[in-house]
């Protein structure tokens, strides 16, 4: 399957993406579509330049569909690994979701695993489900 690489700086976010990850519907579609129990939190990762263009290419491209509950938005996600580890990314589809930032959720807390702080540059390799 293709794959879309990404270079994005870690930042911290405002503790949205915790709660979201922890609503129950949410968290069972990652566990049927990416075949993992997601961390509550999300590593945030600030894009530039190429990086930003190809996020682009993600919401275009047939990823999986988070179908939401009554009162929240949908979303897209895709299989991702970040460092050798199995992960997912997942684009928020709702009015002024910053285009330069890249979710990425996975099964244990990415930033103690791999010592990342606010300012570290992990590489992710997202599959793109054709």
């Amino acid at each position: 399957m293709p794959q879309i690489f990404f270079e994005g700086t870690v930042f911290s976010g405002q503790g949205r993406g915790k709660k979201f990850v922890e609503l129950p519907w949410f968290k069972r579609q990652v566990e049927e579509k990416l075949g993992f129990s997601p961390y509550p939190g999300t590593l945030n990762l600030f894009l530039t330049g190429k990086n930003v263009e190809n996020r682009r290419l993600l919401e275009v491209s047939g990823g999986l569909t988070v179908k939401p509950q009554t009162g929240y938005y949908s979303g897209i996600m895709f299989s991702a690994r970040i460092d050798g580890l199995d992960c997912g990314v997942v684009i928020p589809i709702m009015p002024n979701y910053p285009n330069d930032v890249l979710e990425v959720i996975a099964p244990i807390y990415l930033r103690e695993k791999l010592k990342l702080v606010d300012g570290s540059l992990p590489a992710v390799t997202v599959t793109v489900n054709v």
